[in-house]
């Protein structure tokens, strides 16, 4: 009988015949052994049609930085925010501490996991809600409800007031080490309650693991400030703003925006979130007292359509998305039509699962936020090209900016966040007073952009 469950010398025979007997196959064996795959998928004509011309554009000052940082949540939120401040005082430029809010994310998601060990004292260590806790309590990523939690509990400052560090700036070492004590803490307080300690004795020693933590973050990002002096002139270099503010005092001043009108929006076209309905994830969130996260999941064609009517209005508009997906990095282009892996390979590829399956079988989610900032349409009206800013520097693609295009936008486009005014009364009304539809911690859409 033959053995059909390994593989065999046959097997591989076979294989290598049918492989060298193709011409292409042999071509495309030497240019990605040579270049890479990327570079060997490359489509000249579909990079070309990746220009950056717009017909509605919102611009700004001058490209940020993460840098070796999972920060881009923030980074967007605040790009988003800085664009205001901007225009309100017409400065050349403007940057919002990107370190204020790691701080304070880290110090909160801190407290959320170990309120997390608390609420799961009973679970089993080597289950997978336990398990999933203890894989990654506080890294870098985030999502835009979290990153409003964090505004409006402490505000915003300029980046003066609470420069870059080390940690901030490479924040691997700093996560790793927190990361240690937060789950010997775990350990600490699954044992005391198997040892009979009371849940208020328990909660004392959070207290005190807390401070802690505190100590560890002052120590890597120095100590966030709580008033601060503040001096910005304008492009003719006239003073437009002078005082001394507290952070809070500082974000109505210089952005003033009501964060809660401010919505997330989702396209996940798989069968367990149907349209029209609000979600939330179990789980996740930083600040404990704000809850966690809540969507409204639309069509992509509904995110398009608000994304665009925000623009118009002279705003830029956060968004996550999976950005590995069919980019070429150096260039900043987003686009299946500047890349050919299948044609490449010989087979489907990047074709063999529609956005649906990619969801269901792991093999997509939002991985990165950035910012909206400008959309080129046809002759019917109809976006072909967007404009994204980026945060990883004006040496990144070019000048710092990124494109999409708008088949890109339908497949791996997952999130954008816009005022609510821009809703039909019946999204609005789902989105504000429909009971969320709570998914698993390990939903791909709790996951978080880095």
């Amino acid at each position: 009988m033959e053995n059909t469950q390994s593989v065999t010398a046959r097997d591989i025979a076979c294989a290598s015949e049918a492989f060298n007997a193709s011409r292409a196959n042999l071509v495309a064996r030497n240019a990605v052994t040579s270049n890479g795959i990327r570079k060997a998928a490359r489509v000249p004509g579909g990079v070309a049609q990746n220009s950056l011309d717009w017909d509605v554009e919102v611009t700004q000052g001058k490209r940020t930085n993460q840098r070796r940082s999972g920060r881009c949540w923030m980074f967007a939120s605040l790009n988003t925010f800085r664009y205001r401040t901007i225009k309100k005082f017409n400065l050349k430029n403007f940057e919002f501490s990107q370190t204020y809010p790691l701080f304070f994310d880290k110090l909160e998601k801190s407290n959320w996991f170990l309120e997390n060990i608390l609420d799961t004292l009973d679970e089993p260590l080597g289950g997978r809600l336990v398990s999933f806790l203890l894989q990654d309590p506080i890294g870098d990523g985030g999502q835009w409800d979290m990153f409003r939690s964090l505004t409006k509990k402490y505000g915003v400052v300029p980046k003066e007031a609470m420069p870059e560090t080390a940690c901030s700036e490479f924040t691997r070492e700093m996560d790793k080490y927190l990361t240690r004590y937060l789950r010997s803490c775990a350990k600490t307080l699954r044992q005391g309650h198997a040892a009979g300690t009371g849940l208020d004795e328990l909660r004392g020693q959070k207290h005190d693991m807390m401070d802690r933590v505190y100590a560890l973050l002052v120590t890597c990002l120095g100590e966030p400030p709580a008033r601060f002096d503040v001096r910005l002139r304008n492009k003719d270099n006239e003073l437009v703003l002078s005082g001394t503010f507290t952070p809070q005092e500082f974000f109505a001043q210089t952005v003033g925006m009501e964060l809660d009108d401010y919505v997330s929006l989702i396209s996940a076209p798989t069968a367990d979130k149907p349209f029209g309905h609000t979600y939330t994830v179990s789980r996740l969130g930083n600040v404990y007292e704000d809850g966690g996260v809540r969507y409204l999941n639309l069509p992509a064609q509904r995110l398009k359509e608000v994304a665009i009517a925000q623009l118009r209005d002279e705003l830029p508009v956060w968004f996550g998305c999976d950005v590995d997906q069919s980019y070429l990095r150096e260039e900043g282009i987003m686009d299946r039509a500047a890349l050919d892996v299948d044609g490449l390979f010989g087979f489907a590829i990047e074709s063999c699962m529609d956005k649906a399956e990619r969801l269901d079988y792991g093999e997509s989610m939002m991985t990165h936020a950035m910012v909206l900032e400008g959309v080129r349409f046809d002759d019917e009206g109809n976006p072909t090209s967007w404009k994204v800013e980026n945060s990883w520097g004006e040496d990144h693609a070019r000048d710092g900016f990124n494109t999409l295009s708008d088949p890109w936008f339908d497949e791996y486009v997952y999130q954008v966040v816009v005022d609510k005014k821009y809703l039909t009364d019946e999204e609005r009304i789902a989105y504000e007073t429909e009971k969320p539809i709570v998914l698993k911690p390990w939903d791909p859409m709790g996951s978080l952009a880095r």
